[in-house]
């Protein structure tokens, strides 16, 4: 539970700044980022890759989870093989050993992207918090305009070193549209 309050009393979630262009955006992500904030969360209509350099992203865990995923099917394709043609129907066709790896390859390729992707896929919505049909940032009127031609960056309280005063000052002083309170 956030420890700060909005001005009407209710819970506050960070402050948010409206920027009107992506320069300015950019030029608040490195400063806020700069004064020592990491917990950040800055919103546009279209990706724009200085922004992700100045609030420093990090690396993504995704290829870990689709590695694994797709070992796990490789490995899971290559065992039920194994288990069918070796303990489960023994068929002995042409003299050649129940236990032919070369022939489990392709299938146990097959299961390795089927198991790979689907890992991709449920791990894409896991590590970026999907579904979420609620956000925070949806209490600010004009945060609608995210999707057309506005800017926004928000500093949350969950930043060791938010202090509202300081980071409203933080945020002014960097020629915003405006600066927002979101409640929780």
């Amino acid at each position: 539970m956030s420890r700060f309050l909005t001005r009407d009393g209710k819970r506050l979630y960070g402050l948010m700044a409206e920027f009107d262009s992506p320069e300015k955006l950019v030029h608040a992500c490195e400063a806020a980022s700069e004064a020592g904030y990491t917990r950040l969360g800055a919103y546009t209509p279209y990706p724009i890759e200085a922004v992700w350099e100045a609030i420093g992203h990090h690396r993504s865990k995704l290829p870990l989870i689709v590695l694994a995923g797709g070992l796990a099917g490789a490995a899971g394709g290559f065992l039920l093989q194994y288990w069918a043609s070796v303990h489960a129907y023994p068929l002995n066709i042409g003299g050649r050993p129940l236990d032919s790896w070369i022939a489990f390859l392709v299938p146990a390729f097959e299961t390795t992207i089927l198991f790979a992707s689907f890992a991709a896929v449920l791990g894409m919505f896991f590590l970026n918090g999907l579904p979420q049909p609620y956000h925070p940032a949806f209490n600010v009127p004009r945060f609608a305009e995210a999707s057309r031609d506005r800017y926004f960056l928000m500093i949350t309280t969950k930043d060791r070193n938010f202090e509202p005063a300081a980071v409203r000052e933080l945020l002014a002083g960097l020629g915003p549209v405006e600066v927002n309170e979101v409640e929780d």
